[in-house]
């Protein structure tokens, strides 16, 4: 790695599997001291040991529900007394639940809400104090290619609903942190390849395949690594005078309408 982000303390959320766990490691490839979370300890574990087998810099903490306040800010507030600032906070925790509008539960709506928008509220205004005492830094928020557009395959009412709300509250954080230095960045990924959508990938159905998948301009469906390559440019000093983009990755799907 050429040490994009050496130096940096990055803050990242969800690191227990998938896009989360390669970006802790590729940011502590790259030079960063990270300090992770999951909700998972064991997950999170895992992500710990093998960072560190690897050489990089990290602490991770499992057990942290970031859709409390109280415990983003415990977590947050943490990382600072140990590396005593931070450069990088990349909100890539969420989880969610589907259903058609008139089948979704309130219940299940709330859910979505509290752990795909809450809990990026929450973990920014814990940063936000230390974010402007250290001078700035990157925030990057993650939305989804459904917080602009219908999705057919389906039902992502609350899910739409809260990644919109991402991407709304990403742009409002341009404005009011750019006299401070700190920047804010959206990345909307499409249909990427996790532990939770693998087994719809091995054998997809016909609807999926047909309404997405073959209608992909660049022939694939996403890997983690495309989006963590966008996470590393936007917490890096490459994307210094970057603040409000919207980075869609999603192989030009989006493009079709």
């Amino acid at each position: 790695m050429s040490g994009r982000l050496e130096g940096k303390v990055a803050l990242v959320t969800g690191v227990g599997g998938g896009i989360g766990a390669v970006a802790a490691a590729r940011f502590a490839a790259e030079g960063a001291r990270v300090v992770g979370c999951d909700l998972d300890r064991e997950s999170a574990a895992r992500t710990e040991h093998l960072v560190r087998s690897q050489g990089g810099s990290i602490t991770v903490v499992g057990g942290v529900d970031l859709g409390d306040s109280d415990a983003a800010r415990d977590w947050v507030d943490a990382a600072v007394a140990v590396h005593d600032g931070i450069d990088v906070l990349y909100n890539n925790a969420s989880t969610q639940r589907f259903g058609a509008l008139d089948e979704l539960t309130v219940a299940d709506w709330d859910f979505t809400m509290r752990n795909e928008l809450d809990l990026v509220y929450y973990t920014v205004r814990a940063a936000w104090p230390h974010l402007r005492r250290h001078g700035g830094g990157s925030i990057i928020n993650v939305g989804s290619i459904a917080a602009t557009r219908g999705v057919e395959f389906m039902a992502q009412n609350a899910h739409s609903a809260a990644k919109g709300g991402v991407i709304a509250l990403t742009l409002q954080l341009v404005v009011e942190g750019g006299p401070h230095g700190i920047r804010a960045n959206v990345i909307s990924p499409g249909l990427v390849e996790t532990p939770n959508t693998a087994p719809m990938l091995v054998d997809p159905p016909e609807r999926l395949r047909r309404i997405v998948l073959d209608r992909i301009p660049l022939g694939r469906h996403g890997r983690p690594e495309d989006i963590v390559n966008a996470a590393v440019y936007l917490a890096s000093d490459e994307s210094s005078w970057v603040s409000g983009a919207h980075l869609v990755i999603d192989g030009g799907g989006s493009v079709l309408g």
